[in-house]
């Protein structure tokens, strides 16, 4: 019999709730799939056959405080020393509509497993860690195969968001090849994005363009025609000599470099971008826009300008790095001259004095930023 080989399956918090449960509960889904694969596991999930109220009778029972986080499907989350772990009874669904589920409780560790999205993510461990797979996922997640549970075009049909949980999945957990099955599935109903909200694609964007090499599933999500549906104008080819740039460079990813790679139309209010990202991206594209790298990171600050020299290097594949010591060089440059001084000498404030003060910084960035200003009065 398989069994998780992870510290946490034996802590303090997840073995007092479990004890709570008269380990009548089970990890589920990421903690279990991650633990297999060795990765960093953030939450840790419990699927219980026991239904919300006696959870909460049990918790209350053993001491432990509980939050009634999602009472009608069945979510219960228990505070163990300040660790939220979120227990959810056995359920089925009996009603979608694409974005909601209307569930019913049930007691079958089966049912509970053909609801969820894929394979690898129906997995299940008991109390001391030993594996339970109804559906038979383990050899999907030894292949890294990201495949649907059941009938591919049933389980998108049920939540839209899974077409581009496929591709982040694939990016994160996939093997070299994606599922046939599924990226015909996504292709057929990949109209369905256009009901999902912009805060959800935009959350499932960061997450897959954070991966270590997503290229070859934004790739795919180009070929079944997603990409275009969330971001129309992007250009997934541009994806994979960035990720090889940032590589040569012993770079982590950057998932905003990457946003900016691939252009789109309205990119920031289609992801629903917070304030910071936005301008984050705006300032990349900038960038992208000057040749200079030292003038780039005067204008638009050191990341940009650095996002926009290494896209720039994917794309001419040079040294994705040539352009440090300029970029540091602009990032720290500080114009020496200010209208006052101009009008010290003679100028007449008005439009005439922005266009005076606008040559003479062009004049002091043309000079490698050399000019100071004595220099500048003198040439004015």
């Amino acid at each position: 019999m398989t069994r998780l080989d992870a510290d946490w399956v034996t802590a303090h918090g997840p073995r007092t709730v479990m004890s709570a449960l008269d380990n009548q509960g089970f990890f589920v889904g990421g903690c279990v799939r991650n633990a297999l694969l060795q990765a960093p596991v953030a939450d840790i999930d419990i699927a219980t056959p026991l239904e919300p109220d006696d959870v909460i009778a049990r918790l209350d029972a053993a001491g432990l405080r509980s939050i009634p986080t999602g009472l009608k499907h069945g979510t219960v989350t228990a505070v163990v020393s300040g660790e939220p772990i979120e227990i959810t009874t056995f359920r089925t669904d009996i009603e979608t509509d694409g974005r909601h589920a209307v569930v019913r409780f049930t007691t079958d560790i089966a049912q509970d497993a053909a609801r969820r999205d894929f394979t690898m993510n129906a997995l299940y461990a008991d109390a001391d860690g030993n594996i339970i797979d109804p559906l038979e996922g383990l050899p999907d997640l030894i292949a890294r195969r990201v495949r649907f549970v059941g009938e591919a075009a049933d389980r998108i049909r049920e939540d839209y968001l899974r077409i581009l949980r496929f591709f982040r999945f694939h990016a994160w957990y996939g093997s070299d090849g994606i599922d046939a099955d599924g990226l015909a599935a996504v292709a057929e109903l990949a109209e369905g994005i256009d009901g999902l909200a912009g805060e959800r694609i935009g959350w499932e964007f960061r997450k897959l363009l954070s991966a270590p090499d997503p290229a070859p599933s934004v790739a795919s999500m180009a070929a079944a025609g997603v990409l275009m549906r969330c971001l129309p104008g992007a250009d997934a080819q541009a994806l994979a000599p960035l990720v090889d740039a940032e590589q040569r460079a012993a770079l982590p990813p950057d998932w905003i470099a990457r946003l900016a790679a691939l252009g789109g139309q309205d990119v920031g209010s289609r992801l629903k971008l917070s304030r910071a990202e936005q301008t984050a991206l705006k300032q990349t594209v900038s960038a992208l826009g000057e040749d200079r790298a030292s003038v780039a990171a005067y204008r638009f600050g050191a990341e940009a300008a650095s996002r926009a020299a290494l896209i720039r290097a994917a794309t001419l594949g040079s040294d994705p790095l040539a352009d440090h010591a300029s970029i540091s060089q602009g990032a720290t440059a500080k114009f020496p001259l200010r209208a006052a001084d101009l009008i010290a000498k003679g100028a007449v404030p008005g439009p005439a004095l922005g266009d005076a003060l606008a040559q003479a910084e062009e004049h002091w960035i043309n000079s490698g930023f050399s000019l100071d200003k004595a220099a500048l009065l003198d040439g004015s």
